[in-house]
């Protein structure tokens, strides 16, 4: 019997208040369903709201170290569920059971970076012109939290908002992916085993167009952090900062790797595949252009080509799948839209662009690994984000030529080059426009410590992850204290 799961409102597990709900399948083998989640409306996040803000003041006067003991074990235990919690990840969103489990893994560490960074510092002494007075300025939670989270990385990307959130004394609403509700699940359960007070985190299940739309209005909730479509996240800025309240967006990227002609050919390919390819492209960091020197443009448009084709595509489950399937139907249908223009534009299909076919593929979302060639920087393929295993191939004439394509484009989030020469990686380092630079690695990846986030329309300018996250979910309070 398939189970149902609850929303977490208040420290108590409640179905939604409209008493609907949703089914979560495998994107896999669309017969397969996972579970089965509440379909929440604006009630049930007004609910968690309303339960965040009573939660609020004992929990920002909860000491730093305290809040730290409880991220330390959640991490722990995430830690332990590691393969279930990673199944449950893989059957929901796609991906293969090992990036899974990398996930997992890392929303331990980021658990447990945050635990550690709540014995730092919260504030600074100064002089004073006053010889009577001491004046200090220190860091003090924001109040209530919204976390809007997207599906492909349903560990993660909640995990480096929440842990921070909790840290520096917040409340939170959690809003995750209708299409990933069992991830998110596991991620507040074992926050709620490792002992956060009822009404600290609440998470609610149900679609933006519903339940997010109170989290964004709702004058109770005094910050957003949000990650996901431009679209959708102008909207938020718009609706969020004509009250007064602070935003944050994570958004698209149309990241491009740049191909150098001393680079390591070998090497070259198979940074541009696992960019492209792993998690199906579907990330915001994905290599979704390669711009390539004329010398070295055959050779190694023939390697990757060759690479792509070799590529084994299945159920992420299976130990020798490579690249799952799309997350749903209309992933699947946006891709092979975006093959269609490419062909109309008068680019060169050279191998993928369909949907596979055979007993394996028939009732999952599957499209074979596409790569294009006789891409030119302004066709709709090179400049908007496909989010699928689509990769362009541009060829530039020298260094400079190669770093113009590359920044042309109203995204800025990752990029990278491939090349020999530390005179041009360092060029490359000053003179491209993205917030994620690579020198000799992939588009993707992203450590806890560091700080996450792009340039132009990939980010509303503020970072997550590392101390930069301390910036967003704190405010400065300056104090002059004069004894009587």
């Amino acid at each position: 019997m398939t189970q149902t799961y609850l929303n977490y409102i208040g420290g108590r597990w409640v179905p939604a208040a409209n008493g609907q709900t949703t089914a979560d399948v495998n994107p896999a083998n669309t017969g397969e369903v996972l579970a089965v989640f509440p379909s929440a409306g604006w009630e049930d996040a007004a609910q968690a709201i309303e339960a965040a803000a009573h939660a609020f003041p004992a929990w920002s006067r909860t000491p730093m170290p305290k809040r730290g003991e409880i991220l330390h074990r959640a991490a722990n235990l995430l830690e332990e569920r590691a393969n279930e919690a990673a199944e449950a990840l893989t059957r929901e969103e796609g991906k293969t059971f090992a990036e899974s489990k990398g996930e997992v893994l890392r929303g331990a560490s980021i658990l447990r970076y945050y635990a550690g960074e709540t014995m730092q510092p919260t504030g600074e002494i100064y002089p004073s012109a006053s010889a009577s007075t001491l004046l200090y300025a220190e860091r003090v939670p924001v109040g209530v939290v919204a976390l809007i989270t997207p599906w492909n990385f349903p560990v993660a990307i909640p995990t480096w908002k929440l842990a921070p959130a909790l840290a520096y004394g917040n409340t939170v609403v959690l809003k995750p992916a209708e299409l990933t509700p069992l991830t998110a699940w596991h991620l507040v359960d074992v926050l709620e085993k490792a002992g956060l007070p009822p009404g600290v985190l609440n998470l609610v299940v149900g679609r933006g167009s519903l339940a997010g739309n109170e989290l964004v209005e709702n004058p109770q909730v005094k910050a957003i952090s949000f990650t996901g479509s431009n679209e959708v996240g102008s909207k938020i800025a718009a609706q969020a900062t004509a009250r007064g309240a602070k935003v944050q967006l994570e958004m698209g990227g149309k990241n491009p790797t740049v191909v150098l002609a001393d680079a390591n050919l070998d090497q070259a390919v198979e940074l541009t595949i696992a960019g492209a390819m792993l998690s199906t492209g579907q990330k915001c960091t994905a290599t979704s252009r390669v711009i390539v020197q004329h010398d070295i443009a055959d050779e190694f448009r023939d390697r990757l080509v060759a690479r792509a084709e070799a590529i084994k595509v299945g159920d992420g489950m299976q130990p020798d799948t490579y690249m799952g399937p799309l997350v749903n139907a209309e992933a699947e249908q946006r891709v092979l839209e975006y093959v269609r223009l490419g062909q109309a534009e008068g680019a060169r299909l050279l191998t993928g662009g369909v949907k596979l076919s055979g007993d394996q593929y028939e009732r999952g979302y599957f499209v074979a690994p596409t790569v294009f060639d006789g891409v030119t920087p302004e066709m709709r393929i090179a400049q908007e984000e496909i989010f699928g295993p689509v990769v362009s191939l541009i060829e530039a004439r020298d260094f400079d030529e190669a770093v113009r394509f590359a920044n042309q484009t109203r995204f800025g989030l990752s990029a990278s080059v491939v090349t020999r020469d530390l005179n041009l990686a360092l060029r490359f380092v000053r003179e491209i426009e993205a917030g994620i630079v690579h020198v000799n690695s992939q588009t993707a990846g992203a450590e806890p410590q560091v700080p996450f986030g792009g340039f132009k329309s990939s980010s509303s300018g503020s970072r997550e992850q590392g101390k930069a996250a301390r910036d967003f979910f704190t405010q400065i309070k300056t104090v002059y204290f004069d004894p009587l």
